[in-house]
């Protein structure tokens, strides 16, 4: 075997030379590279991650996320007071070495009562007599205490309850409720103080998101893996605190504080005043038709008995491809303003069922060229004029069954980035009836509820044998079979034994006082069909044939429509 050579003298001095060489070349590139093309500090953040201290050292790396704010701190000679609330021990060992900075404080916060539960905060029923209704106690920060905070950081609660394969439900937590309104009440107080203004951040850790009742998506700043930073609206986050703990009462919008007592509490907070506004709201009733045309007359005398209440509100409705460019025409006639849509499938909704296209109505929260929406139902007719409602915030509904809202009517506030989150959601969240209803009240679990003399439902007792509408509600929500539907002559909710629950002649003898002061041309649009007709005359032959005991089966049919069929 041949043996191998050592390098000669010459050969190494040629190495040694090329090396220098490529050294001298391409260092300063490199060097050039990383001043010039790294990426700078606070461009991406992906993760917010609290870096634990070294054992040889006794110094924390400040989290990112308290970088992420400093670059938009608005006092950068001044170092920012952050208030700590919901950690551990150990947890809250990290956080209070922030550096110089910061200055922590611990937020201390009693203790909800644990036997405080959803269903307290949110009963079916109360008293509406009582002007300040019967909410249990929830502890809030004492007053006055954490003043001069620029940044409030939470350990938020989790427990997001799983009801079916790759379902779960919303989240209703009373520990999480009342950690998430210690946070807003503590960001208004800091935020408006001796009359100034200032930006006040917050900062949740945990795997749920917060709650969008009260941390609006548009003032997200930031959101990785478990960490979410936000720069709240004081205004919005202002009119929350100003809400009831749950449904458990109605809000006083326009209770005056007395001056002769002293005030209590989260009254000090609610009591704070900033300069008038002057901007003039841009707020409108809407509603949605989809999916069939039997709910074009009842659009029709939806908007004709509002107009009729002298609103000051524009009226838009959402329609879909199934909607005729003939009844377009009427609905325009009347005053709504159309806004044609796609419609938008129930994922929860049975194959066959009356909800399936039900989802659609998620997208009124996409007329953001609106601060302010009632949402009303088509199958509506309002007697007095219902405007001064448009002052309650976002989700303001009457309340329906346990601790759900009925979503016939809504107070809601427009955004693109709310409707995303909907979308987005949608296939996760279970809905209990397949429809918007189920689905929102996952969505939205803090809500604030409005007098049920707003949504008064056509749904009587048994032994009510009167049925008679009160006379002082705002609205009928005219449930069961719908009153253009059903001959003029009377409600034909009593021809099936099921639908009695639904009977009631006084409110369907409203209804038909509300169509007989259209325009005939308008009229024309609540005209029976052939279909109509006959489904009608069945359903009173049925009732015939086994002598139904409200006996309305022996009434005449005079109704007009039924010689001009459609």
């Amino acid at each position: 075997m041949a043996s191998i050579k050592p390098y000669s003298s010459t050969t190494k001095r040629k190495l040694i030379i090329f090396s220098l060489s490529f050294l001298i070349i391409f260092f300063p590139l490199v060097l050039l590279s990383t001043l010039f093309f790294s990426t700078p500090q606070f461009a991406y953040v992906e993760h917010l991650q609290i870096q634990p201290s070294s054992p040889h050292s006794n110094n924390v790396e400040p989290p990112k996320w308290l970088k992420v704010i400093l670059e938009s701190h608005i006092r950068p000679d001044q170092p920012l007071k952050v208030g700590l609330i919901n950690f551990d021990d150990s947890e809250q060992s990290h956080l209070n070495n922030l550096g110089g900075s910061a200055q922590t404080v611990t937020i201390n916060l009693k203790p909800v009562s644990s036997n405080i539960t959803w269903e307290n905060l949110f009963p079916e029923w109360i008293d509406e007599t009582l002007p300040q209704g019967f909410c249990p106690e929830i502890p809030m920060p004492e007053p006055g205490r954490y003043s001069g905070l620029d940044v409030v950081v939470a350990n938020l609660p989790c427990t997001e309850v799983k009801v079916e394969k790759n379902m779960k439900e919303g989240i209703r937590d009373v520990h999480r409720l009342q950690i998430s309104l210690a946070i807003a009440n503590l960001v208004v107080e800091n935020g408006i103080s001796n009359s100034q203004e200032k930006d006040v951040c917050v900062v949740f850790i945990g795997k749920c998101e917060p709650m969008i009742e009260l941390f609006r998506c548009e003032d997200l700043i930031l959101h990785k893996g478990d960490y979410w930073v936000y720069k709240p609206n004081l205004d919005k986050l202002k009119e929350m605190i100003k809400m009831p703990f749950g449904s458990c009462a109605l809000p006083q919008l326009h209770a005056q504080t007395s001056g002769s007592r002293q005030l209590q509490g989260n009254e000090k907070i609610q009591s704070l005043t900033r300069a008038p506004i002057t901007y003039k709201a841009k707020e409108a009733f809407v509603t949605i038709l989809h999916s069939s045309e039997d709910y074009v007359c009842g659009a029709i005398a939806l908007a004709h008995s509002i107009r009729r209440t002298n609103t000051t509100k524009d009226l838009v409705l959402l329609a879909d491809h199934t909607i005729s460019s003939h009844s377009i025409l009427g609905l325009q006639a009347v005053g709504w303003k159309i806004k044609r849509i796609h419609r938008i499938k129930s994922p929860n909704a049975e194959a066959d069922a009356y909800n399936k296209w039900n989802y659609s109505k998620l997208r009124i929260w996409q007329l953001v060229e609106y601060d302010k929406l009632m949402f009303i139902d088509s199958d509506f007719i309002v007697l007095r004029n219902i405007d001064h409602f448009f002052n309650y915030p976002q989700l303001s509904a009457a309340p329906n069954d346990k601790w759900i809202f009925n979503s016939g009517i809504m107070l809601l506030e427009p955004s693109k980035c709310f409707f995303d989150n909907l979308m987005a959601k949608r296939y996760n969240l279970k809905s209990y009836n397949g429809g918007d209803q189920g689905y929102l009240n996952e969505v939205i679990t803090w809500w604030h509820r409005l007098t049920l003399h707003i949504n008064f439902l056509k749904f009587f007792e048994k032994d009510d044998k009167d049925r008679l509408v009160p006379k002082d509600i705002y609205t009928i929500h005219l449930l069961g079979t719908k009153p253009w539907l059903c001959f003029r002559d009377y409600d034909c909710n009593w021809d099936r034994e099921d639908y009695h629950p639904y009977a009631s002649d006084d409110a369907h003898a409203k209804w038909w006082q509300v169509y007989d002061t259209m325009p005939k041309n308008l009229q024309t649009y609540c005209g029976m069909t052939r279909k109509q007709d006959r489904a009608m005359r069945n359903r009173k032959a049925n009732a015939t044939k086994v002598h139904l005991s409200n006996g309305h089966w022996k009434i005449h049919i005079k109704d007009p429509r039924q010689y001009n069929l459609i």
